[in-house]
């Protein structure tokens, strides 16, 4: 939980506001709830010298829900890593179309893997408006 954190207000903050950050990411998550979800989700998890690093994880809708890398690790290949690993299980489970909500940040990196943007939405968390794109693959 804190890499999603520390990943979310140091990695997305030139694009979202400190409030939206808040919103997005508070300080005090729901944890069950999160290891309930990756429990049934197809989850990756990298470990690096004992930290873990990053995580993904896609339901078998197609649907890619999380993918995140800690702040230190950025633009070294381990987004890739995690997001070629669970394309593959789309791909091995016949999933035709792999599906996600891409922040303003993190849209570029799916453009680069072949997603196309499907639509421009906006979502309220905890009082917020946050931009992101439903993109696909």
């Amino acid at each position: 939980m804190q890499l999603f954190w520390d990943t979310v207000h140091t990695v997305n903050r030139a694009d979202y506001s400190e409030q939206q950050l808040d919103a997005w990411a508070p300080k005090t998550m729901a944890v069950k709830q999160w290891e309930n979800s990756l429990a049934v989700h197809h989850s990756i998890v990298v470990e690096y010298n004992g930290t873990i690093i990053g995580f993904g994880d896609i339901i078998l809708t197609g649907y890619l829900d999380r993918l995140y890398v800690h702040k230190d690790y950025q633009r070294m290949g381990v987004g890739t890593a995690i997001a070629d690993r669970l394309e593959q299980y789309a791909a091995d489970c016949r999933i035709p179309v792999v599906t996600t909500d891409a922040s303003i940040t993190a849209k570029p990196f799916f453009e680069k893997r072949g997603y196309r943007t499907v639509r421009e939405q906006t979502v309220i968390r905890c009082g917020q408006a946050l931009k992101n794109y439903r993109m696909e693959l």
